[in-house]
């Protein structure tokens, strides 16, 4: 049984909500070790110890001993949750390992032989992936570090899928039995999408430039019951505002010359 990480855990007495913050605050976290037919046992784990273990990949994929007082326990690692907003780990499970029990972890895919394939060299292709891991089943003795996936013989438009992966004997991947599901491809680069061009906005006609002629394109249709070419309203009370004022000449009183 391949032995990556080893650390201490001491065993947690308080429990609830209010009692992880207390440990949070003094730089520990809360723990749990379930699994191999035992009851669940609640830890507690060093900060600082483990922000250094969860930097390496190695740590999700392998098998962890963990010192509890005087005795060992071997387990992996089934999940940490990290704060959302801050480099700091909140909880951890673990899982217990039994040499005589299959176990199911996820580990990751490393990809070689990218850039001298020739969809990528001779082909102007690009890789995309569309896993970096996947979970196998396995006994703990048959527990590789990484999975690995040879790419150099890909071209163009190929893909490869999880059923391309090559498997150490003993190990399986139990997505297989529902479906085959894509790992990586190479396909043409996309071509830049041209930048959209603003369209010239209408024009619009300069402060005093001469109204537009009845009738005539653009200009505002006349109002109903007008007669073409009719004075716009109210023309003809102004001009008979001017007539008053410059006075119309009468016939003298009694026609008397």
């Amino acid at each position: 049984m391949r032995i990556s990480f080893t650390f201490g855990a001491d065993i947690r007495a308080t429990h609830g909500k209010g009692a992880s913050r207390r440990l949070r605050h003094a730089g520990k976290v809360p723990a749990i070790l379930y699994g191999a037919h035992q009851d669940a046992q609640p830890l507690v784990l060093d900060q600082q110890n483990l922000l250094t273990m969860i930097a390496d990949e190695r740590f999700y994929s392998s098998i962890v001993r963990l010192k509890i007082g005087e005795g060992t326990h071997e387990a992996i690692v089934k999940d940490v949750q990290m704060h959302p907003a801050k480099n700091l780990v909140v909880h951890v499970d673990l899982q217990r390992v039994v040499e005589s029990e299959r176990i199911r972890i996820r580990l990751p895919i490393h990809f070689k032989g990218e850039s001298v394939s020739p969809g990528v060299k001779t082909q102007g292709g690009v890789v995309s992936h569309m896993r970096a891991d996947v979970e196998v089943s396995c006994l703990p003795k048959d527990l590789p570090e990484f999975l690995e996936l040879d790419l150099s013989g890909m071209s163009l438009n190929d893909t490869k899928f999880l059923a391309d992966i090559p498997l150490p004997a003993g190990v399986s991947i139990p997505e297989l039995t529902q479906r085959n599901a894509p790992v990586v491809s190479i396909h043409a680069p996309r071509a830049e999408e041209p930048e959209p061009v603003a369209e010239v906005a209408a024009a619009v006609p300069a402060e005093g430039a001469a109204a537009a002629v009845p009738g005539a394109p653009g200009a505002a249709p006349a109002a109903p019951g007008a007669a073409p070419g009719a004075a716009p309203a109210g023309a003809a009370e102004a001009k008979k505002g001017e007539d008053k004022k410059e006075g119309t000449p009468g016939k003298k009183e009694g026609g008397k010359k």
